[in-house]
């Protein structure tokens, strides 16, 4: 079941869509801002793009009338038996839990408590992703622009109200998330050249604290689960430059309650399940990291040639075929 289905069986799909961008279209720009290719972003109607925080905003009030919701809370110990999982959590009074999932993202807390540190499951695979909302003009709602360097890439997104700047580039250096010292002078080394608007939209970006970084990673766990824990999202299978990383944690939460309600009294069996059955669902997604990054982040100027030609041949034969 896809994160369309899954958001339709939820009755929040008229919400999802009306929170859509109307992104269609992802084109690439010369120094002088000048198309030199494009690719689509959504092959269908069944296709919908909106922010996480909107996502998540729309899932909360969803579960309000099912759900307990603890916020601005962390989870400190996991004490698990046969029958569940003792909970310290570092301001609430401890819980036990017949379940606990982590699906607390990359940097899962979870998964470290439960299976051991970040370092054994997680693969740097060399490239970052920065990211700030910027107020900054822009001619149209419906594309992304993104311009490249060997290496870097810089991107606009016209988002729903407040434009995006993106930047995604290729780096052997090392820098910890929370260091906001060295990522900004990993950023501005990185951009050093202000062709296009980088220069612009990387002012945006260190001009505020409100912002994302991160690794592109890959997660790799002989096992999602141990006992009475299980990992949900991308704290078990980190996947995409292509931000479905929701879509496929909206899947994976799928797979897992039709797992727990088919065996309610079998909880290993049913995680067993879900974890074969989404495990199938993110291989080809996980593959296709690296296809990605050499289509958005060439690492030379050939190869931003012979993508921008491949994709323009793409397109004659899109409309030769629709004609």
């Amino acid at each position: 079941m896809g994160a369309y289905q899954v958001a339709d069986g939820l009755g929040v799909l008229s919400q999802v869509q009306a929170a859509g961008t109307k992104v269609r279209e992802l084109i690439f720009v010369d120094d002088a801002g000048r198309r030199v290719a494009s690719i689509r972003t959504r092959q269908s109607e069944r296709e919908v793009e909106l922010s996480r925080g909107d996502l998540s905003a729309i899932l909360v009030e969803a579960g309000r009338e099912d759900a307990e919701y603890l916020f601005d809370e962390m989870i400190k110990e996991l004490h698990p038996d046969a029958t569940g999982v003792d909970v310290i959590f570092d301001g609430t009074a401890p819980r036990r839990f017949d379940l606990v999932v982590g699906a607390d993202g990359i940097h899962s807390g979870v998964r470290r408590l439960a299976f051991g540190p970040e370092p054994d499951f997680v693969k740097h695979l060399g490239l970052y992703v920065a990211g700030v909302k910027a107020d900054v003009p822009l001619e149209r709602d419906d594309t992304v622009l993104m311009h490249n360097e060997p290496g870097t890439a810089v991107a606009l997104h016209p988002g729903t109200g407040s434009p995006l700047a993106a930047f995604m580039f290729r780096s052997r250096v090392r820098v910890d998330h929370r260091d906001p010292q060295a990522v900004r002078r990993l950023l501005e080394q990185t951009y050093s050249r202000h062709a296009w608007r980088t220069e612009e939209l990387l002012s945006a970006y260190l001009a505020t604290d409100d912002v994302y970084f991160d690794s592109v990673s890959r997660i790799r766990m002989p096992s999602w689960s141990r006992g009475r824990i299980t990992l949900l999202g991308d704290a078990a299978s980190c996947v995409s430059l292509f931000g479905d990383g929701s879509s496929s944690a909206m899947e994976g939460a799928a797979t897992l309650a039709e797992s727990l309600t088919s065996s309610p009294n079998d909880i290993a069996a049913a995680l067993a399940r879900y974890e074969s059955a989404h495990r199938a669902a993110t291989r080809p997604r996980q593959r296709g990291v690296r296809i990605a990054s050499h289509l958005l982040i060439p690492r030379s100027r050939l190869e931003m040639t012979l993508r921008d030609q491949a994709l323009r041949l793409a397109g004659r034969r899109r409309r030769v075929q629709a004609s």
